[in-house]
């Protein structure tokens, strides 16, 4: 399908405009005969970190799994870089990091991004790109049965760059990670997101949102605020993220 107009929005400084990577229109998902996300509708630029915050159960994964295309939809559409999600043309463009670590144990991480290249038909000079990328260049050669719980999630993160992908949605990367290791994990998305990706990242910890440069807040399967961590802040008067959601909660349920 032709690719859609080159459609703006406005950046967290709110100097400049951005490209809309990712358009959803209505969106409609329905599991067991229940609707987990009625009718949602959102746009996520490129350049920049979009944090996906909200509880557990709220419908995050389900959003996510629809952006990379592998979620049935009962309604509405979604297209990422103009063309509707899970298509062919998107296989190389879309990166997508579960919450488990999507790699072979008994592999090491030089063998797993070598497998995932050619799967993906990714040039072998991505292997090493990606192990730099992610900052494990001295445990290339090491089984990744024998790494800690967060390099193994950097190891799915690589496999996910080596098609050098515009988009990159990743599930709760920081779930059980000392603050070392999320620090560090984060800093790597700003800078891909420096780089004009369109980093999405979800996560139920609200002390997270401060690194983001644009929040969506979901309840029960809808965005009930977006914008940046200072404008959600500023208009709910709140001084942190988990206090202004609570604050958007009780104005949502007042309505």
């Amino acid at each position: 399908m032709p690719a859609e107009p080159p459609s703006r929005v406005a950046t967290r400084a709110g100097r400049r405009s951005q490209q809309v990577a990712i358009s959803i229109e209505g969106l409609r998902v329905v599991r067991s005969g229940r609707p987990v996300i009625p009718g949602l509708t959102a746009r996520i630029a490129a350049g920049r970190v979009t944090g996906l915050l909200g509880p557990s159960g709220c419908g995050k994964t389900t959003l996510m799994r629809s952006i990379v295309g592998v979620q049935k939809i009962a309604a509405g559409s979604l297209t990422v870089l103009g063309e509707a999600a899970g298509s062919p043309p998107l296989r190389r463009r879309v990166g997508y990091v579960t919450q488990s670590p999507s790699v072979y144990s008994d592999l090491t991480v030089r063998e797993n991004l070598r497998f995932f290249a050619a799967v993906l038909g990714a040039d072998v000079a991505a292997v090493d790109d990606a192990v730099h990328t992610v900052d494990l260049a001295d445990f290339a050669d090491q089984r990744v049965d024998k790494l800690s719980g967060g390099q193994r999630s950097r190891v799915s993160l690589a496999v996910a760059l080596l098609g050098d992908p515009a988009v990159l949605v990743l599930d709760e990367p920081t779930v059980g990670l000392d603050p070392v290791l999320r620090r560090q994990l984060w800093g790597t998305f700003a800078e891909l997101a420096a780089n004009g990706k369109a980093i999405v990242v979800s996560s139920h910890v609200m002390d997270e949102a401060s690194r983001c440069d644009w929040l969506l807040l979901m309840r029960n399967g809808e965005i009930i605020a977006d914008g940046s961590p200072e404008d959600l802040l500023t208009s709910t008067g709140a001084a942190d993220i988990e206090s202004a959601f609570l604050a958007l909660v009780e104005s949502t349920d007042a309505a």
